[in-house]
């Protein structure tokens, strides 16, 4: 069934580039989510309205869950669901950057199997099918090997390398880059072009699913900020960070970091 869902989703992401293409960012309608949640715009509501319309009609069976729909508790009860986020990169969309992506993927029993990644504005297809290998727009990609941090490339917002986060209260010396969309930055880290990435807020599954899969099926290790192993659709719909790289960097950057807890202040957006 991956492959058959995994050509859904690509139909589908091709689709929703063509629907946002439609809105010229900096003009499109805007509005503010309540509780600090961020921005959204009508090329995110038009996307996902053509999305939710599309993708359970072609699977009736799956749940769903996606950033500009109301959650339902009804998709626990789904052994397979969709998870996605319409529009990665709301901000960088509004203001006129080609550096967002929309991020499809489908779970099965916790774990994605299915994933996309699509900037239709850079013309990148990052797809992965669970055992099956990453591509970017048809061709296999693989992780860095990078075997240290010293010398490694890490996509990260600068709140990450606050002392409170590291053991040794400052972070090991890697060079940092960052991305504005979440999606974005797990398919560099796949296709090679950095060597790791780390978000250490609160995280929700939608910005996370489809990037996950394409990671590890290019070799590399995705796992929340303790190591713990990914899970998906759950109740909360939020994991706890994501560390992600080649094995040797993903494995440094978990050893450095502190663990997390419930005093430890979590890292604001970004």
């Amino acid at each position: 069934m991956q492959a058959t869902d995994l050509a859904l989703l690509i139909d589908a992401a091709r689709e929703a580039g063509r629907i946002a293409g439609r809105y010229t960012g900096p003009t499109a309608e805007r509005w503010e989510k309540a509780a600090g949640a961020g921005p959204v715009t009508e090329a995110d509501l038009a996307v996902n309205e053509m999305l939710e319309a599309r993708l359970p009609a072609a699977r009736p069976g799956y749940g769903w869950l996606s950033e500009e729909s109301e959650d339902s508790p009804e998709r626990l009860e789904r052994e397979t669901l969709f998870i996605i986020d319409p529009i990665d990169g709301t901000r960088s969309f509004a203001e006129g950057s080609r550096t967002w992506a929309h991020s499809l993927a489908i779970a099965h029993r916790g774990e994605v199997t299915a994933a996309v990644v699509y900037l239709p504005q850079r013309d990148l297809l990052y797809a992965a099918a669970k055992g099956e290998g990453a591509t970017l727009n048809d061709v296999p990609i693989r992780v860095s090997e990078v075997p240290a941090l010293d010398r490694a490339e890490i996509l990260a917002a600068k709140p990450n390398l606050e002392s409170k986060h590291w053991r040794a209260g400052t972070p090991p010396n890697f060079a940092r880059a960052y991305r504005p969309s979440l999606a974005y930055r797990l398919a560099l880290v796949a296709q090679g072009r950095f060597d790791g990435m780390l978000t250490l807020r609160p995280s929700w599954e939608w910005d996370i699913a489809a990037g996950a899969l394409i990671i590890t099926e290019a070799g590399g290790t995705c796992t929340d900020r303790s190591g713990a192993p990914l899970r998906f659709n759950t109740a909360r719909a939020r994991l706890d960070g994501v560390v992600a790289g080649g094995r040797a960097v993903h494995d440094a950057l978990g050893a450095a970091l502190r663990p997390s807890g419930p005093g430890l202040p979590q890292t604001p957006p970004a």
